[in-house]
């Protein structure tokens, strides 16, 4: 059996969902330094519908947890320990992903009265996306 514990340990740094759930905001600094990406016309949509992980990601997320899974009858303990690490893991990584989204998305308009109309629409259009994609989780 693959060391998971040891393995998980050092991908979190010990995360467990507890240590998310009391977790405080990312320093505004690093928030600012994300980069404005530009709206392709249509891609608002397209993003919608897209998966939150790769097909390749799932199977190894799906991967983890059959070990997870497996080696709780022999170490019914540890196995629970290793499933919080592992959704420690990766809803950290969910929760990375959609605010460097968002840092992108009021960096698109946050810009003062210099902004257009236009410019508010697309971003509006991308929050749109954005709120979708989290009501799909």
């Amino acid at each position: 059996m693959i060391d998971f514990d040891e393995r998980e340990r050092s991908e979190t740094g010990g995360l467990s969902t507890a240590d998310l759930a009391t977790a405080g905001k990312r320093p505004k600094e690093e928030i600012q330094n994300v980069p404005v990406v530009a709206a392709n016309a249509g891609s608002e949509d397209r993003d919608e519908n897209e998966p939150l992980l790769s097909l390749d990601e799932a199977a190894s997320l799906r991967r983890k947890w059959d070990e997870v899974q497996g080696g709780f009858v022999d170490e019914p303990r540890r196995s629970v320990q290793q499933a919080d690490a592992l959704v420690a893991a990766e809803m950290k990584r969910l929760a990375e992903m959609f605010a460097d989204e968002r840092a992108k998305l009021e960096a698109q308009w946050d810009r003062g009265d210099s902004v257009s109309t236009e410019d508010l629409r697309v971003a509006l259009r991308r929050y749109r996306t954005f709120f979708n994609r989290l009501l799909s989780i």
